[in-house]
């Protein structure tokens, strides 16, 4: 739907007298609702929840003259020229379908940000997918810096993406993570290039469907003009890439943790190498950097790593540059992080895990594990995770809301593998699970908090769970 924005000389969107709704109040409306007033705009805020926290920021809202109504989200203002959206109101909102009726267009925040870029605007290079993606565009944004580029991680992390485009300060180049929600709402984005690292699912109540949700993350894809990077071991997002209308010229570019093909990234003997951005690439290939460069090591992270250098070397970024950011990059808490060794046990923290396609992954890093997992598991199935791991568990310590599902996966998957339930939903229930599992552990082993499910049954997020197991193996060590 073509938007009745109307365009200023540079083609930037002209905002001013124009009657825009912000659907939502929070990280990404506050700040949209703000920019929106700023450049003229008459804007309205609707919101569904009328609390005390949507008060006091509609007060700081209504103090610069902006209009907001809170506990009311599904109608649409007269007047409405188009609505910018938070990223997480479903697309079957009242409100939508009466924007739809009115023939009033809907944007994103990631949207609003694009058509707000200046003429000389940075290039941005995009990453999506299941799991991965907080890790791959950071070590994106890693290399860059160390080929001497000025840039940020930007999207779903770090900087605001309306600040970086309209910021005082240039970039030369933006590392973009992107969800599913922010795709679906962002029609016009063409990015220099982009990556979709995986797909399993994932927010199927929100999309609808697998087909909905995989065609959301296809459009990160669509207008590239350099690279198209996919994930040679996962087909579906390789299809994306042939599904895509892109600028003529534009490759397609694989990864993959084994040897790679023509025009793919991969790994031989320990070295992360290119044949896609070299010349010859049927006979020669780049060394990029060393496995042991990459922390952790972890199948799945070096996976993140290829995809990252993917991207770089998309942007003509040196193979030096590639190995100094992967050695500088740190992943953040909560991912695979080893807390500490007890009794010749390592203990890890993935608690960042909150999915069956995540927890996979970790499981797959370690061969003798005791597994604690459970939590909300937002309509998730686990025979397949249970089945495919099962070679790897010692054992496995249960918690939360929605163990039983994973209790009786592991009854028809692993029938031999030990199994603690904890009848208990108190955050105290964790220094137990710690407990029980070092006592299922042998040296050697790995005991692995990759629940598999959100935290929200027993913690405020998937953080302070992770806190609490690093808290629960201190004291394991005193």
């Amino acid at each position: 739907m073509t938007s009745s924005v109307s365009s200023q000389r540079d083609g930037s969107p002209s905002f001013h007298g124009r009657h825009v709704t912000v659907a939502g109040l929070g990280v990404s409306g506050i700040p949209a609702a703000k920019v929106l007033h700023g450049l003229g705009a008459k804007v309205t805020v609707v919101n569904d929840g009328d609390d005390a926290r949507a008060r006091e920021q509609a007060a700081q809202l209504q103090a610069l003259g902006v209009t907001v109504r809170l506990g009311d989200g599904a109608t649409l203002p007269e007047g409405t020229d188009l609505i910018v959206t938070a990223p997480g109101w479903k697309p079957d909102k009242p409100l939508f379908v009466a924007a739809a009726k009115a023939g009033v267009p809907v944007w994103g925040d990631v949207e609003l940000a694009w058509r707000l870029r200046g003429p000389d605007a940075a290039p941005w290079l995009c990453v999506t997918g299941t799991n991965g993606k907080t890790t791959t565009v950071q070590m994106l944004a890693s290399i860059l810096t160390a080929a001497g580029l000025r840039t940020a991680a930007v999207g779903n992390i770090g900087v605001s993406l309306l600040d970086a485009v309209l910021g005082d300060e240039p970039y030369d180049v933006l590392a973009v993570e992107l969800s599913s929600y922010q795709l679906h709402w962002a029609p016009s984005l063409r990015a220099h290039s982009a990556a979709v690292l995986n797909l399993a699912p994932d927010h199927l109540d929100w999309h609808g469907s697998m087909e909905a949700y995989a065609a959301d993350k296809g459009r990160i894809y669509e207008g590239n003009r350099v690279a198209c990077v996919y994930n040679v071991a996962d087909g579906a997002t390789e299809d994306l890439v042939r599904e895509a209308d892109v600028e003529e010229g534009c490759r397609a570019v694989g990864f993959t943790l084994g040897p790679p093909a023509p025009s793919q990234l991969g790994v031989v003997e320990g070295l992360l190498v290119d044949r896609a951005f070299v010349e010859n690439r049927q006979r020669n290939a780049q060394e990029l950097a060393e496995v042991s460069d990459v922390r952790p090591s972890a199948p799945h992270n070096i996976a993140n790593a290829l995809a990252a250098a993917a991207l770089a070397r998309a942007f003509g970024v040196a193979p030096a540059a590639v190995r100094e950011g992967l050695r500088a990059f740190r992943p953040d808490a909560h991912r695979i992080a080893h807390v500490a060794d007890v009794g010749g046990v390592a203990y890890v923290d993935d608690s960042k895990a909150t999915n069956t396609h995540a927890a996979q992954a970790s499981l797959a890093a370690y061969e003798s594990i005791v597994w604690i997992a459970g939590g909300l598991a937002k309509g998730a199935v686990f025979d397949e995770l249970v089945a495919g791991s099962a070679k790897h568990l010692r054992g496995a310590v249960l918690m939360g809301a929605d163990r039983a599902l994973i209790r009786e996966a592991l009854a028809r998957h692993a029938p031999e593998v030990p199994v603690v339930d904890l009848d208990r939903t108190d955050t105290g229930a964790m220094l137990q699970a710690v407990t029980e599992a070092q006592r299922l552990a042998q040296p050697g082993d790995t005991v692995l908090l990759a629940p598999a499910c959100a935290s929200m049954d027993m913690f405020t997020n998937y953080n302070q769970r992770g806190d609490a197991f690093a808290a629960a193996v201190r004291e394991l060590e005193a």
